[in-house]
């Protein structure tokens, strides 16, 4: 306690007050006094100075039998915008959320990735594109999260691997310097567990898997997502499913990647949307492929829940074509090679799959802006 100072003590003001608008959305001078037990002058001193920084704004009049009517004190959501880009082989998607996670626009481009400057100076562009187009000022940008298919450092300046589209060591100075904006990698499937959890603050413990074009994972324990030493915690896509098996783009065999990501599933020119309108329309080779599938998976679900006792998440691409009925059939699959007893699901649907990966990508910069009030 003798270390703490007055400017310790404003700066905690300062922050609960912002944080206490953010949870209850609109409340007034004295209902923030109330709640957090401060006197009214430094409520009114705080939110000047909340006002003044932008955070924050009137919005409105509380309704009132008697008396002047207190003003409605409201956060800024647009105070802080963070911008999102995901990297495919065809493809880059960028979008922005705001400080409530909301997204505030969204954009696609098709191209084809190749490592070289000009792509990296094209997609630069595309960016820079978006955020003009969409009236965001400078300063109101957080930063911009480049989610890739690969493991980076743990400060987002390097791709560590990225054999998927042969980026390996690529530097983020390759996109940074034609942009004005904070940048990093992230790994494409923290950044869906990070969305996740950002709409989930219930969720705990889980195993995170993103089944798209290539399968990714993450660790979730105690809230967070967990990287482990070498920074490739949950990369379970490279776990052994079948010795000796399918080759995979890591240069091993039988990998969980081989056998559980959307090309284990369909067929090179084949879509998803394509798969499961035959699926569901009862195509025989269809429906003994996607068996072929479940069983594969419920082999890798099973060994991960045995590893650890919780929840297993299925986001990514896939998971907005998968039925109620497909989940049973899963669960049905995993308990029959369980060694033990679970009567209960543990197997869910993401609730956010759809551009769960670039908004996780923006919401890095977010959360990181929200924690520094």
């Amino acid at each position: 306690m003798e270390n703490i100072t007055l400017t310790d003590i404003k700066k905690n003001n300062y922050s609960l007050i912002y944080n206490l608008l953010y949870e209850q959305e609109k409340l007034s001078k004295q209902e923030i006094a109330n709640q957090l037990h401060l006197s009214l002058p430094t409520v009114t001193q705080n939110l000047v100075a909340l006002e003044e920084a932008g955070l924050i704004e009137k919005g409105g009049q509380f309704e009132s039998q008697v008396g002047r009517r207190a003003v409605a004190y409201t956060v800024c959501p647009h105070a802080g915008i963070g911008i999102g880009v995901e990297i495919l082989k065809k493809q880059v998607r960028i979008l922005a959320v705001d400080l409530k996670g909301w997204i505030c626009g969204c954009v696609e481009h098709k191209l084809l990735y190749r490592n070289d400057d000009a792509y990296y100076k094209e997609t630069a562009d595309f960016v820079s594109d978006f955020i003009r187009d969409s009236g965001f000022g400078e300063e109101q940008v957080l930063g911009i999260g480049f989610a890739v298919q690969g493991l980076t450092t743990a400060d987002g300046q390097e791709i560590i691997f990225g054999k998927t589209l042969g980026y390996t060591g690529l530097k983020i100075t390759a996109l940074s310097r034609h942009l004005k904006y904070p940048c990093m990698f992230l790994h494409d499937a923290k950044c869906a567990a990070a969305t996740e959890l950002w709409n989930r603050r219930d969720l705990t413990d889980a195993i995170y898997l993103s089944i798209g074009k290539h399968l990714g994972g993450a660790v979730i324990i105690g809230g967070q997502t967990v990287m482990g030493k070498q920074n490739h915690g949950g990369a379970v896509e490279h776990m052994t499913l079948i010795p000796g098996g399918r080759p995979c783009y890591c240069g091993k065999s039988g990998c969980m990647e081989a056998y559980c990501s959307v090309n284990a599933l369909i067929h090179e020119e084949e879509t998803l949307e394509e798969f499961f309108t035959g699926l569901r329309d009862g195509e025989a080779e269809k429906k003994r492929r996607f068996d072929e599938y479940l069983d594969h998976l419920s082999t890798a679900v099973n060994n991960l829940h045995m590893v650890m006792d919780c929840d297993v998440i299925l986001g990514g691409h896939m998971a907005p074509f998968l039925t109620k009925a497909d989940m049973d059939i899963l669960q049905e699959k995993v308990w029959g090679k369980s060694a033990f007893p679970d009567e209960e699901d543990f197997i869910f649907l993401s609730e956010t799959a759809r551009d769960s990966v670039p908004v996780g990508a923006a919401l890095e910069f977010v959360r990181g802006f929200l924690d520094g009030i």
